[in-house]
């Protein structure tokens, strides 16, 4: 009976909560309902009405204002204008004015090329426009070089019957134009696959049926053949509308060979050529994947290939219209879900397990890729620090409240502060068993940041070490988990973050080599607002940058140990860079990923060594940027891999390179 009591109360109790709740409810309700009466009321008022003018400049001018203030005001909204104009001028150079002259034609049309070596074209057709066909047949025969055949394989309809007719009129006069009328249309894949069992080249290209190659293209790829001995190749690309090529929608100027890019985006895709022997065993088009089948044709052969050849010239124009994908991928949805079968299906052959791949902020069409973690590896947190109680704070507090990974210490590497509230602070946090604090003595010589962190990293009893500024403030929860995930594997040395002004606008976005005034390397995207896209969707995809800053860098400390830790001859500038370059020379990758989200009040503990406001610090700047130069000569000179050298080192926008 007492227990009937106990359940009744407790029943009561429920039911009186409930019964509170839903009196709260409605009571909010109906508050809700009288603000809206009031702002209908508001609305329809005579001075609401006479005002809508007023408020309409001052929303435009507020707008504007920010605007103006991100591009450095009036003057820099000026420059910026002159960029604009001058890239939509630039733009037209890639079109039918890089086309080949006569005198051109004739000396690349007398180059000679290894004997047998030919590229069989593969295009499947199905109720291709007339126009479309002419178009991308004229595109091949108009080839400066004669090393091709062209395979066609047509799934047409019987309302479409000019499309076989054409055909067969033009393989009747050109042999190397090879025609086979299919019984029935077997997609994309099933089409192509039709394609190669004509083909009798040694190299195998993909062509879709409406889009238009570059008369040098096959000269260009022979070229690569025969001087790298290219097995897979590729080149850049436009997307275009209407009856001209020049009519530019989109100029997509790539990175060389980055398997992350290629994991989350299929960034390769046209003009993919490689050699037929990367083929054995497997098909080259699979059926399950259609929609994406291209992506996951690169994906298995690029595993393959051995010497992967990106040219880095624009010579693919694919035409926009309603049906295609240039134009809109939800002209095929069903793409979506095929391309992360595809990612999925190469993610599992390379052992991986577990992760999840969803649409990024950019397109549906690019992903981003959550990886599984192997237990809970410990992470030692370096924090330089001298004086900036304040800063150390807002650091060390961030990452107590935010992150969501509980296995780290971190480590406050002390350097000369004198001030009474930093050791207060010092003593407080010590309390803290996941916290140390270390001195290190760096004498008369000034601050280095090299030193300070190889100091810090003989303290380190995590397998991976965190380079962190003590400037910086955790947005993202899984900030940690975000970089652990790829550092930990095999094949990655450094992984960098995305960082954020105060003022929400881009600090960090990884760093290209021989950007900005200095030549040694830069930013990209900075000052970019934290929403934007970036330049093809860059600013929200996992990808493979040449460094990363060391302001907050994750790297295992196996590999920091094996290239020897940060090197101390660069004080101050570029030792992130000089590190995540040693880490690439012994074949590891290094990675950025925008989805490891902080806050960075850059130079706040320092100030800045390039405002030209310190001698002595622009001139140890100067001195850095020498010897970087001159260690990374041949680097610097052959351009940033993961960096086109169509785009422009003079901004960090990716806007086009001017004309040389």
């Amino acid at each position: 009976m007492e227990e009937i009591k106990d359940y009744k109360e407790a029943y009561l109790a429920e039911k009186k909560k409930v019964t509170a709740l839903r009196c709260e409810i409605a009571e909010r309700e109906s508050a809700e309902q009288r603000l809206k009466e009031q702002i209908k009321e508001m609305k329809e008022s005579p001075s609401w009405k006479l005002s809508k003018p007023i408020r309409g400049v001052s929303f435009v001018w507020r707008k504007t204002f920010k605007r103006l203030k991100n591009l450095g005001g009036p003057r820099g909204a000026l420059i910026k204008i002159r960029q604009k104009l001058a890239d939509r001028k630039r733009r037209g150079d890639y079109g039918t004015k890089s086309f080949p002259n006569e005198e051109t034609r004739r000396q690349q049309s007398a180059e000679k090329f290894p004997e047998g070596t030919k590229i069989s074209i593969l295009v499947p057709l199905y109720n291709t426009p007339r126009r479309f066909l002419e178009e991308m047949i004229a595109s091949v025969t108009d080839q400066t070089c004669g090393a091709w055949e062209l395979c066609l394989a047509d799934g047409s309809d019987a309302e479409h019957a000019y499309v076989g007719e054409y055909c067969q009129k033009l393989a009747a006069e050109d042999g190397r134009i090879l025609y086979r009328r299919l019984d029935k249309n077997e997609g994309i894949s099933g089409n192509t696959n039709k394609c190669l069992e004509m083909a009798t080249g040694n190299y195998i290209g993909l062509f879709d049926h409406d889009d238009v190659l570059h008369p040098s293209v096959i000269y260009e790829y022979m070229c690569a053949i025969r001087d790298k001995g290219a097995d897979y190749l590729y080149c850049d690309e436009a997307t275009f509308k209407g009856n001209s090529i020049d009519n530019f929608i989109t100029l997509h100027f790539k990175p060389d060979f980055a398997p992350d890019n290629l994991r989350a985006n299929n960034y390769i895709c046209h003009f993919s050529v490689f050699k037929r022997d990367l083929l054995d065993g497997t098909e080259l088009f699979r059926p399950k994947f259609d929609g994406s089948q291209d992506h996951d044709m690169i994906l298995r052969l690029t595993d393959r290939a051995q010497n992967i050849v990106h040219i880095p010239k624009l010579m693919y124009y694919w035409r926009s219209h309603a049906q295609s994908t240039a134009a809109d991928i939800s002209a095929k949805p069903y793409a979506v879900e095929a391309a992360r079968g595809a990612i999925s299906d190469h993610l599992t052959r390379h052992g991986f397990y577990g992760f999840e791949i969803t649409s990024s902020r950019a397109f549906e069409a690019i992903f981003r890729i959550r990886y599984v973690l192997e237990g809970e590896p410990k992470v030692s947190i370096l924090i330089p620090n001298h004086e900036h109680e304040k800063d150390l704070r807002r650091c060390i507090s961030s990452i107590l409240e935010k992150s969501t990974y509980t296995n780290y210490e971190i480590i406050v590497i002390e350097n000369g502060s004198k001030g009474d509230d930093i050791k207060k602070y010092y003593a407080e946090i010590e309390k803290d068993q996941r916290i140390r604090v270390v001195n290190c003595d760096l004498g008369d010589g000034g601050f280095n940041f090299s030193k300070v962190i190889n100091y810090g990293a003989k303290y380190a009893t995590g397998e991976y070490l965190l380079l962190l500024n003590n400037d910086t403030e955790v947005i993202a929860l899984n900030w940690l988990e975000e970089l652990i995930m790829f550092a930990a594997r095999a094949d990655v040395g450094a992984v960098g973050a995305k960082l954020y002004y105060p003022d929400n606008t881009i600090q960090h976005a990884g760093i290209v080599l021989g950007l900005g005034a200095h030549r040694t390397a830069g930013h990209v995207f900075y000052k970019f607002d934290r929403g934007s896209v970036g330049y093809m969707g860059k600013l929200w995809y996992e990808q493979n940058m040449s460094a990363v800053t060391g302001a907050c860098l994750m790297v295992s400390k196996d590999k920091f140990e094996e290239v020897g830790g940060l090197d101390e001859q660069f004080t101050i500038a570029l030792n992130d860079v000089d590190f995540c370059l040693r880490l690439r020379d012994k074949g590891y990758v290094n990675i950025w990923n925008p989805y490891c989200e902080l806050y960075h009040y850059e130079s706040v503990s320092r100030g800045s060594d390039v405002d030209g406001k310190d001698a002595s610090r622009q001139e140890r700047y100067n001195k850095e940027c020498e010897l970087f130069k001159g260690r990374w000569k041949e680097l610097l000179d052959r351009g940033d891999p993961y960096y086109n050298v169509n785009l422009t080192l003079d901004r960090s926008d990716c806007s086009l390179r001017p004309a040389r």
